[in-house]
């Protein structure tokens, strides 16, 4: 007769292999979908179709939304990267959310603007507006910024810059970015394609800039971060988005549109009542409640997904300012869980209510919280003799390649297609990095992970906070 340690050590091993195994076949299918995708992409778009486009007098207008909060060190180099953007009609709205470093003296002083009477009509409240700013060079002209009191979060800041706007469709991105020029053709053209849904967002792959060359806000030439901690950011990111974003995306299941780079109808975002301020993930906040509301008013949408490259954000090159982020993410997303439950497995919401949450919860949510766990009850398994050490090695050599193989798929289908890389080299440099990834930055991102759980629980108070930005490197 099987004594109660037994048992218990049968099903909780069976647990953690049925629940490993679903993840990895969900990572085989994103691949699958992803490749599926991005030929379907290539095939469909050129880049003759953005040239009529670029040509066109009737595209949908697009406001660029680019909050800011104490950016001096990249602020006027970014916003000149927002203003060579190609796109017929658009106009830039910087929102100066309180800083108090130099941030809005440099604005003031690099693209004359003065103060000017302005019609901001409060669609979404937020922290009062101050005073807004237009340039008087005409060659700036496309250029609102607002000053704002701090709202404490990069939410707050994003709702000013929607009650500014004056188009239809808002991009909403970080001051620290930099935008390829076509963005704005590339997100509005899947917006123009689709005939049937109502695309209400779109986004595309962002990537690590921090050992990038730019010049004069543009980016010239790609490179892998040299530093260890950017470079598993930017693994990270490939993954995230060329493999994981776009299967979703083949599937009309996008989870998330980055804060960093996402295209949006302004509509639908007011409707559901735009960022929420409290929240510490608002690009998933809000896009849950735009899906939400798609499916309370009977709207077909559909959220879809870009495989190039059209954003490079400055990743946290120092351990505290990552785990300052990564906490906040994590409470986000728990925070997005628990606002949202009553999706959780509803049909009446469709994919959002029966595949994202679901997928969301068990493998986003708990994946972190299953990891830690199950360390803790494998040791005292391992202490009580209940471990088959020959069978347990073999499975996490297993999980080790598994996790290795999925990554180069993602970074060499990434290059195969595009060639951002200039030398092979490069790659192999990034591939190499993937090794390292399982056994070094993967239990970092747990622990923070847990750590930002523990704060949403504890109600601890968290502020936007400075990421400290150190510029890109020039030409």
């Amino acid at each position: 007769m099987q004594s109660i340690a037994d048992v218990i050590s049968h099903v909780y091993q069976s647990t953690i292999f049925l629940y490993g195994l679903v993840l990895l076949l969900v990572y085989a299918m994103l691949a699958l979908f992803s490749m599926l995708a991005v030929r379907q992409y290539a095939r469909k778009n050129n880049d003759y179709q953005l040239d009529v486009l670029a040509g066109s007098g009737i595209v949908p207008g697009i406001t660029v939304l680019a909050p800011a909060y104490n950016e001096g060190p990249t602020i006027i180099d970014n916003v000149r990267s927002l203003l060579t953007l190609n796109y017929p009609r658009f106009e830039i709205v910087v929102i100066n959310d309180g800083s108090t470093d130099d941030t809005l003296e440099q604005l003031i002083r690099e693209f004359s603007l003065q103060e000017v009477d302005f019609a901001y009509h409060i669609k979404l409240k937020t922290q009062p507006v101050k005073r807004v700013y237009k340039s008087a060079d005409p060659a700036y002209s496309t250029l609102v910024v607002l000053d704002k009191v701090n709202g404490k979060s990069k939410a707050d800041a994003s709702n000013a810059g929607i009650n500014a706007a004056s188009f239809d469709y808002f991009l909403c991105t970080d001051v620290d970015c930099v935008l390829d020029k076509n963005t704005l053709l590339e997100l509005i053209r899947p917006v123009l394609q689709e005939e049937k849904k109502r695309v209400i967002a779109t986004g595309a792959t962002l990537r690590i800039g921090n050992s990038c060359e730019f010049d004069e806000g543009v980016m010239v030439r790609m490179r892998p971060p040299r530093q260890l901690l950017p470079r598993f950011q930017e693994v990270e990111y490939i993954r995230s988005f060329v493999l994981g974003k776009m299967g979703w995306s083949y599937i009309n299941c996008v989870p998330n549109v980055s804060g960093g780079l996402g295209l949006f109808d302004k509509e639908v975002a007011i409707r559901c009542g735009g960022y929420d301020h409290t929240s510490f993930g608002e690009d998933m906040e809000l896009m849950s409640r735009m899906c939400r509301y798609a499916y309370d008013y009977n709207i077909d949408y559909a959220i879809r997904y870009i495989p190039k490259t059209l954003c490079w954000t400055e990743a946290p090159n120092t351990l505290t300012i990552f785990k300052r982020q990564r906490i906040r993410w994590a409470r986000g997303l728990a925070q997005l869980i628990h606002a949202h439950f009553h999706m959780f497995l509803n049909p009446k919401y469709g994919k959002i209510g029966m595949i994202i949450f679901p997928y969301n919860f068990f493998f986003e949510l708990l994946g972190p919280v299953v990891e830690m766990t199950g360390l803790i009850i494998y040791l005292l398994l391992a202490l009580l003799g209940y471990i088959h050490w020959h069978n347990a090695l073999w499975l996490l050599l297993f999980v080790y390649t598994y996790s290795i193989m999925i990554t180069t798929i993602a970074i060499l289908w990434d290059q195969l297609t595009f060639r951002y890389y200039k030398t092979w080299k490069e790659v192999v440099f990034l591939c190499m990095t993937a090794f390292l990834e399982f056994v070094i930055y993967h239990p970092v991102i747990v622990f923070f992970s847990l750590r930002g759980y523990y704060y949403f629980l504890t109600g601890k108070q968290v502020s936007w906070g400075n990421m400290q930005r150190q510029g890109f490197g020039k030409k």
